[in-house]
């Protein structure tokens, strides 16, 4: 596409040499170079009337003011020579090493009259502040002289030796049977050292006896030591035939 206005001012330009647009042209430009010089200028010598940006404000920390001076350190105070508040012990062993060494000749007591309030035929000194020896604890009481009777603290002894008592064959014959009834006295040792009938059956008393009497136990202990108890012991006479015989013996209860 064919432009005849393009080139134009090329071939025919609107301002010529000569011309009096051609002429006012360099007045122009002297012109706008002399105002921005009187810009500069002004801008240069009025510096102090020109505001601070408050942007640049914000950066600018103000100055703080010098920390006082510290106080002067407080006077030291004398120091007391310090005061033994504990005589010394005349009997402790010494802090410094002797100048000499002097042989050995036994214990010497470090005086001849003990400490008052001191124990009489104690160590050498005596000991402040103790006026009596410890009380022993008190021996245990004695063991009762007479037989106890076996209940509350008093326990039944353990039997370890049982011996079975006869039937009699005339009161197996007579078919007789029942309970027969013995207080026993075991001695210290733990054998029965006596026996008597409570309750009675003629027939089997005497075979009751001799059985208890031949009975052995463990002795009982009262305060640690083996003394005499009196028990009630019960004999059982059982018929189931003729020959047959069931004994149960039982033990006390008071």
């Amino acid at each position: 596409m064919d432009h005849p206005d393009m080139f134009q001012d090329v071939v025919d330009p609107s301002v010529k040499v000569g011309d009096r647009s051609f002429r006012s042209l360099p007045v122009s430009v002297l012109l706008h170079g002399a105002g921005a010089l009187v810009i500069a200028v002004v801008a240069l010598t009025a510096g102090d009337v020109i505001p601070t940006p408050p942007v640049m404000l914000a950066f600018v920390a103000p100055v703080a003011p010098a920390p006082a001076p510290p106080p002067p350190p407080p006077p030291p105070v004398a120091s007391r020579p310090p005061q033994d508040l504990v005589p010394p012990n005349p009997a402790a062993a010494p802090v410094a090493a002797p100048s000499e060494i002097r042989p050995e000749s036994g214990i010497e007591p470090t005086s001849a009259v003990g400490v008052a309030g001191g124990v009489d035929g104690g160590i050498p000194g005596g000991v402040v502040g103790l006026n009596a020896l410890p009380e022993a604890p008190p021996p245990p009481p004695p063991p009762p002289q007479e037989p106890v009777r076996v209940g509350g603290n008093i326990k039944a002894p353990v039997k370890i030796k049982d011996i079975a008592p006869i039937y009699p064959t005339i009161a197996a014959r007579a078919r007789i049977h029942g309970v027969v009834i013995v207080e026993a006295t075991i001695g210290a040792d733990g054998k029965v050292k006596d026996a008597r009938i409570l309750r009675s059956i003629p027939l089997l008393d005497q075979s009751a006896l001799d059985a208890v009497r031949q009975w052995e136990y463990i002795p009982t202990l009262v305060n640690g030591v083996p003394c005499a108890v009196v028990m009630v012991v019960t004999v059982t006479f059982q018929l189931t035939g003729l020959d047959a015989i069931t004994l149960t013996l039982h033990f006390p209860h008071v």
